[in-house]
């Protein structure tokens, strides 16, 4: 009994180890060993559990000490950890607890662990799951992002001044295409964990939730609620559920807000233009014209320059340096990289405003989401044909980033629209289909039951169209429908 005590009395540290941390390949190998570690502690305590109760001594005695125990040694740890086993201890101890009811309990713990494992192997062998997850790792999570953005738009336009006005209504512009993208994760965070049924995919929806943040895995209860933790905070799934449809809330005020500043930005700077045509937009005319000149001077020089250098080439070999016409070359290429650049960044970010524009007001029709698809994959070919080593490779590859999360986010919307459209004309064969077969047969019993069977295909089909599709409407009005006939065609097979 003295083996099982202190076995027992360790169970606060073992049970520490059965959580997972989606993170880099290394640190989710590392995990691992730690699990595997936990379940053979485990299992000793089961085998000496197994001893005592053969023995038939003490069946029903209660190891209200072990309990305690776990309660004291929470005192031993630091912090974090303290957190995590009063967590664990709320969770899944009581007060008084049988040698039986704790080999139960272990029994889930090891099945907690069995399935982690699972898991880690799942993701280490998909290469695409593991690049997903690195990529969410590179922004700040839904909540955190949400209060930048609050702070961002909290404070009101200082007019004035029609410089400050234009730097302003940039910034807000800005901020607005950010609040888009955000969405959009948003909406990709929900239809990922509410649609998907498998927990690997589920896994990249809460990834994208929390971001750089990251999070554990701690718990899946006795109803399948998965239990996560990040920043010291445990939240069920459904938690998390609930908070991004408040996000979606919060961020259609926040773009509400950000129209309503720049409309006042745009109609300050109007108003002042109009009352104050001053030195000071003389002085922009004046450094325009000079400016235009001067590019006007520069162009007949360099004209001049290069008829003269000609010239000299030609009729004066010996006094050029041939060497230094490779050098030329080059910069005039290094030039020409630049400008070519920075047109494909711009044109990169047009087509990310256009295609976060198209679909603004869902829900919106297969086309429309596949329109905002192919609008993603040509601005992401243009960000990623950004070279290196120019003055907007950074910016490209920031933007690069985000683009792919929000291609990602769209063709997921794409494929669920294809199932929905391809659901709802398959109903509506089988439902033709079944109306055919009677017609045709109307004496035949097997044919009655043929019918009757492709009518519960096609409700089957209907009722498996996500909520929020383009169809879902169609889709309700055509189940009412079938529903009914099925009705009567059952009540006709059966009499």
């Amino acid at each position: 009994m003295v083996d099982l005590e202190k076995l027992v009395n360790e169970l606060p540290q073992i049970v520490h180890h059965l959580n997972l941390t989606i993170g880099t390949s290394h640190e989710i190998l590392q995990q691992v060993v730690l699990i595997n570690q936990a379940q053979e502690q485990l299992q000793n305590i089961q085998k000496l559990i197994i001893q005592e109760l053969s023995f038939a001594k003490v069946k029903n005695a209660a190891v209200a000490q072990a309990t305690s125990s776990l309660v004291a040694n929470t005192n031993l740890v630091d912090r974090d950890i303290n957190h995590r086993l009063r967590f664990i201890i709320e969770n899944f101890s009581n007060l008084e607890i049988s040698l039986t009811d704790l080999q139960t309990k272990i029994d889930y713990w090891q099945e907690w662990g069995n399935l982690l494992q699972a898991l880690a192997a799942d993701i280490l062998s998909d290469a695409q799951l593991v690049n997903q997850l690195n990529c969410h790792i590179n922004y700040l999570s839904l909540p955190a992002k949400l209060k930048y953005f609050r702070k961002k738009l909290e404070h009101d336009l200082v007019f004035g001044n029609s410089l400050n006005l234009k730097q302003q209504s940039l910034q807000i512009s800005s901020v607005s295409e950010e609040i888009l993208e955000v969405k959009q994760r948003v909406e990709y965070v929900l239809n990922t964990i509410k649609s998907s049924h498998s927990l690997l995919t589920i896994l990249l929806g809460i990834s994208s939730f929390f971001g750089k943040s990251g999070f554990t895995l701690e718990w899946l209860d006795h109803e399948h609620e998965l239990i996560v933790s990040s920043d010291g905070k445990f939240q069920e799934l459904t938690e998390i559920i609930d908070e991004c449809q408040f996000f979606q809330q919060e961020i259609d005020s926040l773009l509400l807000r950000s129209k309503t500043l720049k409309l006042q930005a745009e109609k300050g700077i109007i108003k002042i233009e109009q009352e104050k045509p001053n030195v000071q937009d003389t002085a922009e005319l004046t450094s325009k014209f000079l400016e235009k000149k001067t590019q006007k001077l520069f162009i007949l020089g360099r004209s001049i320059f290069v008829i003269a250098s000609s010239l000299v080439v030609l009729g004066f070999g010996g006094w050029v340096n041939q060497d230094k016409l490779p050098h030329l070359q080059q910069q005039r290429a290094i030039a020409n990289q630049e400008t070519d650049a920075t047109a494909n960044f711009t044109a990169a970010l047009k087509l990310g405003i256009e295609a976060s524009a198209l679909v603004q007001s869902p829900p919106n029709s297969l086309i429309v989401w596949q329109q905002a698809q192919n609008k993603w994959q040509q601005a992401i070919n243009l960000l990623a044909s950004v070279p290196e080593e120019t003055s907007i490779t950074a910016k490209a590859k920031q933007k690069l980033i985000r683009y792919q999360i929000n291609y990602n986010a769209i063709s997921q919307k794409v494929l669920i629209e294809k199932q929905a459209l391809a659901n709802l004309e398959s109903a509506h064969k089988l439902a033709i289909e079944a109306a055919f077969f009677v017609q045709t047969s109307p004496n035949s019993v097997t044919v009655w039951q043929q019918a009757k069977a492709k009518w519960q295909q096609a409700i089957n089909l209907l009722e498996a169209i996500p909520e929020n599709t383009a169809v879902s409407l169609q889709a309700k009005e055509m189940l009412a429908s079938y529903k009914t006939n099925y009705a009567a065609i059952s009540a006709i097979v059966k009499n």
